[in-house]
């Protein structure tokens, strides 16, 4: 006879150890008390009781805090210390895999005399700013996503592989009691099937509709009938005052398949693997990344590869389309989730950051939409000598041409 068994929401949650407290909370806690109580031991002959619950209460307290207290589902003490890890971290991060370069000494002065307030202020810090400029140093910038292949394949370095793909959305709320039971069956056959993590992460990003707009604006010329296009050319201006008016969002669901370069057992029970279980799996995945090739490379994206398969075949039935990223497409998407702020989103026609932007002498571009030389030709030189001197003589040079301008330049 089966038994109903209640599962968390938070599949991540850590096994409880007594009571409420997980082995990390029971940890923290034990090792505070253990320590208060050898200190009251030591010193209760010569420490009177008031001045040691003083300095003993503070530390209970900040000791359950940090054991206790949570912050958007992450516990303070793991809070306390990303933050004194990224506080002893550089500061300053350049991308330059292949090594930090020392910056020009023009550059270092220039940074010392923008950094201070005033002239005066400037003389009389001047060894300081430089001390300050001299003591930046800045670190090589490490990402997880080392580079991105052709076929979309994103590579993690010592981290494995990971491909991302683009999923259509259903109107589930639509649909009769039986189509979504029959919706929910089929994607529960999904997850039933999975033999690695994913990541499905829904992110809403600015809708540009620019290019509908100007689609319309070009296509209503061409509709047979008047009403039809001045229907079109009212509705693309609709769209350019919504466009104004709102800041318009879309939605989009991505589907991340990640596989580590080499299998690794899986984590009986719910929540993380024991704290000497995490510290063996390091240990054992730092000795292997030394001993990664190429074949075990390519053998990691064959398998992402086949789970991304059988993500197409079995989402397919819901009418759930998934299709995988190109490279360009994939870049767009890392660019975007750095900087979601960015008022032009990223997208695969933009140029990278390492690409040079050329342009070929016949594509017809329009120079002067460029602005003028900053060297002028003999022509323009010419016409520009003559408009500023009425009384210029090719053939001979009048003595008053130099007493008007010297007459001009004192003035």
């Amino acid at each position: 006879m089966s038994q109903p068994v209640r599962i968390p929401a938070d599949v991540d949650r850590e096994d409880r150890v007594i009571g409420p407290l997980t082995a990390r909370q029971l940890l923290i806690l034990a090792v505070t008390g253990i320590v208060l109580y050898g200190a009251y031991t030591l010193t209760r002959e010569f420490v009177p009781l008031v001045a040691f619950l003083i300095v003993a209460i503070p530390i209970g307290v900040t000791a359950a805090f940090l054991a206790l207290g949570q912050r958007d589902g992450i516990t303070m003490d793991r809070l306390v210390l990303a933050a004194l890890r990224q506080r002893m971290s550089p500061q300053h991060r350049v991308a330059a895999p292949e090594g930090i370069r020392p910056a020009p000494e023009w550059l270092g002065s220039q940074v010392a005399n923008t950094s201070s307030t005033g002239r005066a202020k400037r003389k009389d810090s001047a060894g300081g700013t430089d001390a300050a400029a001299s003591t930046v140093s800045p670190a090589a910038l490490r990402l997880p996503a080392e580079a991105v292949t052709d076929t979309g394949v994103i590579d993690l370095g010592k981290d494995g592989v990971a491909v991302v793909a683009v999923c259509s959305t259903i109107n589930f709320g639509l649909r009769t009691p039986a189509e979504q039971e029959s919706l929910v069956a089929s994607f529960g056959r999904y997850l039933h099937s999975l033999t690695a993590p994913v990541q499905v992460l829904v992110r809403a990003e600015r809708l540009d509709l620019s290019g509908q707009i100007a689609e319309l604006r070009d296509q209503a010329g061409g509709l047979p009938h008047p009403a039809l296009e001045r229907a079109a050319r009212e509705h693309a201006e609709y769209l350019d005052q919504l466009g104004r008016a709102t800041d318009l969002l879309r939605r989009q669901v991505l589907l991340i398949l990640r596989e580590p370069l080499l299998t690794t057992a899986p984590t009986d029970g719910l929540g993380d693997a024991s704290p000497l279980a995490a510290l063996t799996a390091k240990r054992r995945a730092a000795k292997q990344a030394a001993s990664v090739d190429d074949a075990t490379r390519r053998a990691a994206e064959a398998r992402l590869v086949r789970r991304l398969g059988e993500a197409v075949e079995l989402l397919s039935p819901s009418g759930i389309v998934v299709t995988p990223l190109d490279a360009g497409q994939a870049t767009a998407v890392l660019a975007a989730a750095c900087n979601p702020d960015s008022v032009i989103p990223p997208n695969s026609g933009l140029a990278g950051s390492d690409e040079v932007i050329t342009t070929a002498p016949d594509d017809g571009w329009d120079a002067s939409a460029f602005g003028r030389a900053a060297f002028p030709t003999d022509a323009e030189f010419g016409e520009a000598e003559d408009a500023w001197d009425d009384g210029f003589d090719d053939t001979a040079e009048d003595p008053d041409d130099y007493a008007n301008s010297a007459g001009r330049y004192r003035s």
